[in-house]
């Protein structure tokens, strides 16, 4: 069952759109590839604006996945790409559907 609900906020400098999205893109690669992680989103509501929703199905996961490559990836380059530090937030998750 899915417990565990971060939502990051990015914000992209000018010109650096492309940069996060090839970020993003490679992390879905690796997103597939941790049991703990049935859900993860790469969302770009505004053109320099993107946010990452996912879930766990425990905090152990979770923590695995915020000191994981995903995360590595684009800290590790965040002075360049991003106007700011990723914003994150916890959610509760209450319910959930998910479907293959």
């Amino acid at each position: 069952m899915v417990t565990v609900a971060p939502f990051v906020k990015l914000q992209a400098k000018p010109g650096k759109e492309k940069d996060i999205i090839c970020i993003l893109e490679r992390g879905l690669i690796l997103a597939n590839q941790e049991s703990t992680k049935p859900v993860w989103f790469a969302l770009q509501p505004g053109s320099s604006a993107f946010g990452i929703p996912d879930a766990s199905t425990d905090e152990e996961g979770q923590n695995a996945h915020l000191t994981g490559p995903i995360v590595a990836a684009l800290m590790a380059n965040a002075d360049e790409l991003l106007t700011e530090p990723p914003k994150m937030k916890h959610i509760d998750v209450l319910t959930t559907k998910i479907s293959g």
